[in-house]
């Protein structure tokens, strides 16, 4: 299920461009020394990666309390549904945005990044990251979800970093070249999103239905055990 979180990264970060590329765009980057260019850049991914891993860290370790009491395939299940449920009504997810409470920090983020933005200090893009990677966001949610089911803390942070290592190729190139996905192939890409958030929803659910198919839906531990001790 790793690979779901590059495949959420890539495709979502064509998605992240037209929330997080004006921010990126932004970045005070000293573009006459392309080495020290390079390391700011590096340094503001950093941010986000790092923001996202404490935030797969948060839902990997409210994930291993499913685990716990016995629900890890009820819970990939219930994942699955909740990425096929907010892609079919996106609303959902609208509404979720738009609470007062989110509305309030996603404010205050913004009043942050807005002063870090006039900086030019070391720490200036790693906290600039370290902000973008709390802004509300579909693609973001999506890869919480699977954070969740990993029910994991350790593999939940390396559930998000994965996720946000994805988005750093197109993120990256909008920063040197702008905005250069328009026409049709960003278009095609867009359309492409919510098939491929469905299918990834659909492989969640097999997996937490036990089919006994390796690597895909692998039969839970527990009925291994019971089925060896009843042959035995």
């Amino acid at each position: 299920m790793l690979l779901s979180a590059i495949i959420f990264g890539l495709l979502g970060s064509f998605h992240c461009i037209g929330m997080c590329g004006p921010i990126a765009f932004m970045l005070p980057i000293d573009r006459a020394n392309k080495t020290k260019g390079f390391f700011q850049i590096l340094s503001y991914h950093l941010g986000r990666l790092f923001t996202y891993s404490l935030i797969g860290l948060l839902f990997g370790f409210l994930g291993r309390g499913f685990y716990f009491f016995g629900f890890q395939q009820q819970l990939s299940i219930i994942v699955g549904v909740l990425m096929i449920i907010t892609i079919v009504f996106p609303k959902i997810l609208q509404k979720l945005s738009l609470s007062k409470k989110i509305s309030t920090l996603v404010l205050k983020i913004k009043n942050s990044l807005g002063k870090e933005l006039k900086k030019k200090g070391n720490d200036t893009f790693f906290t600039i990251g370290f902000l973008n990677g709390f802004l509300p966001c579909g693609l973001v949610y999506m890869a919480v979800f699977g954070a969740l089911a990993t029910s994991n803390a350790f593999t939940g942070s390396l559930y998000m970093f994965l996720f946000g290592l994805g988005t750093i190729p197109l993120m990256t190139a909008f920063v040197y070249l702008g905005n250069f996905t328009k026409g049709n192939f960003r278009k095609n890409i867009q359309k492409a999103i919510p098939i491929m958030v469905v299918f990834i929803g659909v492989l969640f659910i097999v997996r937490g239905l036990g089919l006994g198919i390796p690597y895909i839906s692998p039969v839970p531990v527990l009925d291994m055990v019971t089925n060896n001790a009843v042959c035995h």
